[in-house]
């Protein structure tokens, strides 16, 4: 199949960005709080959203909380529950998941809220095994349609969680901007073979326009994902094996989530308001939705799976004080284990990247708090959530110097090479719009037509920051753009790479999967939901 062509392109005044100059006519915003808030002092954004290098600027406006927050690390660490199995056949197992309203306690005395899967948020975490099928119905409860997205998961594009697949509310569903697409009724089985490496994975609702209000709300969890090479590995696990999904949100005075919806039914107009195009930020940070958790730890190794499951907001993350074998050991990146363990002074997580890391306590003395630090962020941001050493346990062994049987990708192995731009612009009646290649989302147009078993060199340029992802496949970085660019963290198999204001990022991208339409977009979830996706068709 070809590459599709728009038959009614788009018109438009183009948007010109500087990098570390004005762009986006933004008035800054006050990141304080009101009384009890954060204290944060972030501007969220000048013009363009740039306060320093890439790795520390933030793209986006702060929407201050006016609900009195806690003080960081007086509260101790959630784990969300694993979901077991209703049922089990041969090599299939079964699960319900129910997306609903439901009420969770979040900052002290009030409640908010959520939308969550199973009623929690994050919902609760999925684990599966290579070698086993995996299906979940999911039922809707909400007033909207939901769309399920099996991130990092490689899937039949029927499963995929495609923009417009919607799972409808009880009683049906109209709005005056319907997308073609499938339609189901309250309830849809997603059926995910999982015949992949072992990898972080997570779901989330991915309904066309109204992603980022949706997540926002609380519609995302975690799927870990295992295979015998990594099971046979002296890692740490049971409870020395945590999630942490790191989100950044927004409290009104009563404890309801804030978020600047055109409109807030999420039912007509996506979008938010115009200051807030570039992107929502919160002035909380929650772990696992804990604001600034306290976690007890003994004085061993320990695994976390990261996630940056903010809209929006990136961290770099660091440890204060450090071990000293370094304050993080990276195993693994999204598609799965690297060859051998990487020792990482700090750690730059984008909207929806993951890092498999270890943190070895077992330098620090009973007592000892370590805090995990936000290098890119201010006031009370600049916090994420504080271990604390305590008794004395049997650690696990020695992280080994080799973890997998890891392919670096050879350049000379692309049989194509594209360039795609990701950039802001105006539509006719003024509103901001994102656009890939200068063209907004259309269901029915085909940017690129790749074939299975192919590799393809694909180049990312943009304006502001932009965490591309690439549904279905994993990709290696190679150049920002030059290999001598790379950032210590860009390495492995992945799905999402931060693309920095005014850079260029080439990914060697494996076309494994099965055929059919998906889709590439910008993890910016603001972005997202106005426009700045892409689909491809993957050819037999």
């Amino acid at each position: 199949m070809g590459i599709s062509r728009s038959s009614t392109p788009y018109s438009r005044r183009r948007f010109l960005v500087t990098v570390g100059g004005a762009g986006l006519a933004l008035a800054a915003c006050d990141g304080g709080s009101g009384d009890g808030g954060s204290g944060d002092g972030e501007s969220g954004s000048d013009a363009n959203g740039h306060e320093g290098h890439f790795n520390e600027d933030l793209t986006g406006r702060v929407l201050p909380s006016t609900a009195p927050l806690p003080q960081p690390f007086t509260n101790p660490l959630a784990v969300p529950e694993v979901l077991s199995p209703y049922s089990t056949e041969g090599d299939t197992d079964f699960y319900e998941v129910t997306a609903s309203v439901a009420s969770a306690r979040i900052l002290p005395g009030l409640r908010t809220q959520i939308w969550g899967y199973n009623g929690t948020f994050p919902g609760p975490t999925i684990r599966s095994t290579r070698g086993r099928k995996v299906r979940v119905r999911y039922r809707n409860e909400l007033p909207v349609p939901i769309v399920t997205h099996l991130h990092g998961g490689r899937t039949p594009p029927e499963f995929d969680g495609y923009p417009t697949d919607m799972i409808l509310p009880a009683g049906g569903w109209s709005s005056p901007h319907e997308h073609p697409g499938a339609r189901y009724d309250q309830v849809f089985e997603y059926h995910y073979p999982l015949d992949q490496r072992a990898a972080t994975l997570w779901y989330h609702d991915h309904r066309m326009d109204f992603t980022g209000p949706a997540v926002w709300r609380g519609l995302a969890g975690m799927h870990l994902h295992s295979d015998e090479e990594e099971a046979a590995l002296p890692l740490p696990s049971g409870d020395r094996e945590i999630p942490l999904m790191i989100a950044d949100r927004s409290f009104a005075e009563d404890g309801s989530l804030q978020y600047p919806s055109r409109d807030p039914q999420l039912r007509g107009e996506r979008g938010v308001t115009e200051e807030f195009t570039e992107g929502v930020l919160g002035d909380v940070t929650l772990v696992n939705g804990t604001p600034w958790p306290y976690l007890e730890v003994a004085p061993v190794k320990y695994r976390f799976r990261l996630l940056n499951a903010c809209n929006a907001r990136r961290y770099l993350l660091s440890l204060d004080p450090a071990p000293d074998d370094g304050p993080f050991i990276q195993i693994g990146s999204e598609g799965g284990l690297l060859g051998k363990p990487v020792r990482q002074e700090k750690i730059a997580i984008s909207p929806a990247e993951r890092f498999d890391v270890v943190i070895d306590f077992s330098g620090f003395a009973p007592g000892t708090t370590v805090r995990m630090r936000n290098d890119a962020g201010e006031g009370a941001m600049a916090d994420v959530m504080e271990f604390r050493v305590t008794g004395q346990a049997q650690d696990s062994p020695k992280i080994p110097e080799r973890l997998s049987d890891f392919e670096q990708l050879d350049p000379n192995a692309a049989v194509r090479k594209r360039k795609f731009s990701f950039q802001g612009d105006r539509n006719d009646e003024g509103r901001m719009v994102w656009l890939v290649e200068n063209h907004p989302f259309e269901v029915d147009y085909i940017h690129a037509d790749p074939k299975i078993g192919d590799i393809e060199m694909w180049q990312f340029s943009g304006d502001v920051h932009h965490p591309i992802h690439i549904h279905e496949v994993m990709f290696q970085v190679i150049g920002l753009p030059e290999p001598e660019d790379l950032r210590p963290t860009d390495i492995g198999w992945k799905d999402t790479v931060d693309l920095a204001p005014g850079d260029v990022a080439r990914v060697l991208v494996r076309f494994d999967g099965y055929p059919g339409k998906y889709v590439f977009h910008c993890h910016n979830l603001e972005h997202e939901d106005v426009a700045m996706m892409a689909n491809y068709m993957l050819r037999p």
